[in-house]
């Protein structure tokens, strides 16, 4: 059986809801019943955890972009800043969207593969807010949301995996064609209408009208193991192959320039880095864990560099600081 924990990243259930007798955000034109909308979700979700909340008119550009970048907020609800908001608890791993394209888009994010445990933890969440407000439901429909492939359940269950070895030897055009006739789709690392980089996939359910969560839960399972066991086949062909020596010259090259560089931008550390964690999952390259490239990556975006930092940096600066930051990551985490 294939090794799970070096082909997902992570695991992501999200709901959407709406409201009983307000207007879907689209039509929201009116800026007191935003805040209602707003201050009606804190208060309730006040008695379960302790939830930050951020107003998007309220925060910078670049907090917002850092929000986004660890996937706590989707690009649609900084398109929205005069009506949005966000609530994120303090382990950051649940936020719940506040008028974006529905009134609410719950989530929550697992590091790994576990998609009962993200379901059980939003079903929590889901539930504390419905004892406090009446949802816009109907008995055929089910939820009623903004985007007709979301009436039902609401429920999208998401699982990122690194697929690089599907991807260099021209596999997944086939793999996705296969997974859509299923009826599930394949997205990019921020969701709809996002581009795959550093060969990572979300595998998600398309379908939530006229069947169950469970229905949805198992079926992306099922769906999940069995590209990762397509994965781990054709890992071995690469690492058995005829070119393997020109994989392993790769992944050792893209360690030695992450490891050595002066100046690194965003898109060359993620190019390099998927080439080193695919040399760490082929047993090339010896890491303590596979995961730290992937947090690796988040640390280093623009606006996480800018916070760390404390201050605006110019490019040529985050540059700067991205290489000197990812040789000493790598190096520390690297076992000799």
């Amino acid at each position: 059986m294939a090794d799970l924990s070096k082909i997902v990243v992570s695991t992501r259930v999200r709901l959407a809801r709406n409201l009983e007798g307000y207007s879907f955000p689209y039509h929201l034109k009116d800026e007191k019943q935003a805040k209602e909308i707003i201050r009606l979700v804190t208060s309730a979700l006040s008695r379960l955890d302790e939830f930050k909340l951020y107003y998007m008119d309220g925060i910078s550009d670049a907090e917002a972009l850092s929000l986004k970048e660890n996937h706590l907020i989707s690009p649609n609800l900084i398109k929205t800043r005069k009506y949005s908001a966000a609530l994120i608890n303090r382990e950051e791993n649940v936020s719940v969207m506040i008028n974006e394209e529905d009134h609410l888009r719950e989530q929550c994010i697992v590091k790994g593969y576990d998609l009962r445990l993200a379901y059980d933890t939003m079903s929590e969440i889901d539930n504390c807010i419905a004892k406090s407000m009446k949802f816009a439901y109907d008995e055929q429909l089910g939820f009623l949301t903004a985007c007709p492939t979301n009436l039902g359940t609401g429920l999208r269950a998401s699982v990122m995996l690194f697929l690089p070895a599907l991807s260099i030897n021209g596999l997944m055009p086939k793999v996705i064609k296969s997974i859509s006739r299923l009826g599930l789709t394949v997205r990019g690392i921020y969701g709809e209408g996002s581009q795959a980089e550093g060969y990572l996939y979300q595998i998600s359910n398309e379908v939530t009208l006229g069947v169950t969560e469970e229905y949805i839960i198992s079926q992306v399972e099922e769906v999940v193991e069995k590209v990762c066991a397509l994965e781990d086949a054709q890992r071995q062909n690469l690492k058995n192959g005829a070119s393997a020596i020109d994989v392993q010259d790769g992944c050792l090259r893209s360690y030695g320039v992450l490891t050595n560089c002066a100046k690194l931008t965003t898109e060359e550390l993620i190019r390099y880095s998927s080439s080193v964690k695919l040399g760490a999952c082929l047993g090339y390259i010896n890491l303590d864990d596979v995961s730290s490239v992937d947090e690796l990556c988040v640390k280093m975006r623009p606006s996480n560099i800018n916070a760390a930092a404390g201050r605006e940096l110019t490019a040529e600066e985050r540059d700067v600081y991205r290489a000197q930051f990812t040789a000493k990551y790598l190096k520390k985490h690297t076992v000799s």
